[in-house]
């Protein structure tokens, strides 16, 4: 019995790991400087998403660059 190896659903179950780990590093930030009391009281947590997604886009970046 010879098995195929399915790429494509390899490709989406890391996608889908990417941004559940996206998330959850986004809610535990958040959690972490609002107990701290580091953030203003007038952010929410899409200002944190926007941090979160700089600090990803960075890190593409830095990863493309040294390839």
């Amino acid at each position: 019995m010879i098995f195929e190896q399915n790429n494509s659903i390899e490709r989406f179950g890391e996608k889908i790991g990417y941004v559940f780990a996206y998330f959850l590093f986004t809610t535990i930030l958040f959690f972490a400087l609002t107990l701290l009391n580091k953030i203003p009281s007038s952010w929410s947590y899409s200002y944190i998403m926007i941090i979160t997604f700089t600090i990803t886009l960075i890190g593409i970046v830095i990863k493309r660059f040294l390839e």
